[in-house]
């Protein structure tokens, strides 16, 4: 073949690969946003004596006077925040939320939640509501908005689209040079079979009807794999055991948590575990590159910060009739400040920023209160005081940002390089195992994205930033749909650790933000970072109403 023809091949294979990345995050969000469920009534209360319609959208509910209240009952003798009308497998339940005047179900007064049946009464103050069926409601036209159109969805061809992309970026190098050793080659086919091996496990055994997200966390993983493949094959096989892992973690978590109420009996023992797991951090892991983040256990090494992200949004979330009886938030302030401190003194400081975002973004879901809101801006003011005062680490971060080019051969050597080699990419890259960025330490790692950049071009980069960006917009159009406030905060938390992580990752490389050693999830090399990803994605999969049934109603 002629070398104007390979040319011309090389520079057609590139642009392919930049419209199929487009074609792949469109494809996926757009599958997203139009088979979302329509909100639609579940049942309805009425109002005994004024025969006034209450509709219930929501697996949760509350009952109260106040206008952030899902049902807002205009009666003077019932408190604020009353009481929570929530949803099981066993049925409908109602829970006195620590009303002044108390909640009576067909006269007689509650304490804990109580099941309740149609016909059933509810006594809230002076008004008295009667669980009924939506269909017996004259109005329930008005109650309910019209539910998306469903249309067959094909997550086999977005997956084919993802392997096709894989196969494209694998041939690349082979056409530029056809004696490239097998051994870069083996990890991407074995993950094509590993992806396709996933997909038949949860649409044919554990029959979920959507992938969507699974589509989108291969893609990036693929992406990852494919430039560590070429850089380093002997770290491929290992990131390629990290994500079959994390696949499975990421079916585990779904269908253990299937009960939310059981995630919160056991929050106590999680507490204990994280605590644990951070001790045993901090006594035996070795410092490396300035951080005592990692645990030799033979000739693996394992990031406990990353798994204990895991446990920070099983106890930071909780059902909607425990915020409600609980809004003290002191616990979960404290567990907080125990997993940042620590990170603190194992000089994570990127991990301790993200930790520290989620605490926030938790914490106000939990609940809108002027209470937590001091209590949030008390511990913003003391984590900035913690940041400024650190030793020389973190000082040595501070004082080389939006300075690098004065320290190019110092402390700005990796972004400097990382700025330099990104541009060379373009739009459209160097080409797959061309680049120079993969010489420079930890490029694989904490400088992916310029890899990204300068191998597969900008519109690339771009497009895996948007589509871990896209994680949060879904995670939140999902969380007042969700059948639990559970799922709800825990979706938002842990998309907002990935988008925060990814924002420390692409703004620190390019010297927008201080560098700070994160990893971009799902692509960086690392095997605790990307089973946590997994698991992390786990909690926004399970938000979505449809990855449990697909028709529930």
């Amino acid at each position: 073949m002629s070398t104007n023809i390979i040319s011309v091949l090389i520079i057609s294979i590139k642009i392919v690969l930049a419209l199929l990345s487009l074609i792949i995050l469109i494809s996926c969000f757009k599958s997203m946003k139009n088979r979302v469920r329509g909100k639609s009534t579940l049942i309805i209360l009425q109002n005994a004596q004024t025969k006034q319609e209450f509709p219930v959208f929501y697996w949760e509910n509350s009952l109260g006077r106040s206008k952030n209240c899902d049902i807002v009952i205009d009666d003077t003798a019932i408190s604020r925040d009353h009481a929570v009308l929530f949803r099981r497998k066993e049925g409908w339940f109602v829970s006195d939320t620590h009303s002044k005047s108390g909640v009576f179900v067909n006269g007689q007064k509650i304490k804990n939640k109580v099941k309740i049946n149609l016909n059933d009464t509810i006594s809230l103050g002076s008004t008295t509501l009667t669980l009924k069926k939506a269909s017996d409601s004259r109005e329930i036209s008005s109650f309910s908005e019209t539910q998306s159109k469903v249309h067959p969805l094909k997550p086999a061809r977005k997956l084919f689209l993802v392997t096709l992309f894989l196969i494209i970026a694998c041939a690349q190098p082979i056409i530029e040079d056809p004696t490239v050793n097998f051994d870069s080659v083996a990890p991407i086919l074995s993950f094509i079979l590993l992806s396709w091996t996933f997909f038949f496990v949860s649409t044919v055994i554990i029959k979920r009807c959507t992938f969507e997200l699974e589509t989108l966390a291969i893609f990036l993983s693929g992406i990852g794999l494919t430039l560590i493949s070429y850089a380093n094959p002997d770290d491929a096989f290992l990131q390629l055991a990290a994500i079959a892992i994390g696949m499975i973690l990421f079916c585990f978590i779904i269908w253990f948590i299937k009960n939310p109420d059981f995630i919160c009996k056991i929050r106590f023992l999680i507490v204990i575990f994280a605590i644990l797991l951070f001790v045993f951090n901090l006594v035996f892991a070795k410092e490396i590159n300035g951080a005592k983040n990692w645990i030799k256990l033979g000739a693996f090494s394992i990031q406990p910060s990353e798994f204990i992200k895991i446990a920070f949004i099983f106890v930071g979330t909780s059902t909607l009739d425990e915020l409600q009886t609980t809004k003290n938030l002191t616990g979960f302030i404290v567990f907080s400040a125990i997993c940042i401190g620590c990170l603190f003194l194992m000089k994570d400081f990127g991990t301790a920023c993200v930790f520290f975002v989620t605490f926030l973004v938790i914490s106000f879901m939990r609940s809108g209160s002027l209470r937590t809101l001091i209590l949030s801006c008390s511990t913003a003011i003391l984590g900035v005081f913690l940041i400024l005062t650190f030793k020389p680490y973190i000082k040595d971060r501070f004082a080389v940002w939006g300075h690098v080019w004065e320290h190019m051969n110092e402390l700005g050597y990796q972004q400097t390089r990382v700025l330099t080699y990104s541009a060379s990419g373009g739009l459209f890259g160097v080409g797959v195992g061309n680049g120079h960025l993969k010489n420079i330490f930890a490029a694989t790692g904490d400088l992916i994205w310029g890899m990204i950049c300068e191998e597969m071009g900008l519109i690339v980069a771009v497009t895996v930033a948007l589509i871990i960006a896209g994680f949060a917009f879904f995670a939140r159009s999902q969380s007042t749909k969700s059948r639990s406030t559970f799922y709800s905060i825990a979706s938002c938390a842990a998309a907002t650790m990935l988008v925060f992580q990814a924002a420390l990752h692409i703004f620190g490389t390019t010297d927008i933000f201080p560098l700070t050693g994160v990893t971009l999830p799902f692509v960086s090399h690392g095997g605790s970072s990307m089973i946590s990803s997994f698991a992390l994605l786990a909690f926004i999969k399970a938000a979505d109403e449809r990855t449990y049934a697909l028709k529930r109603y």
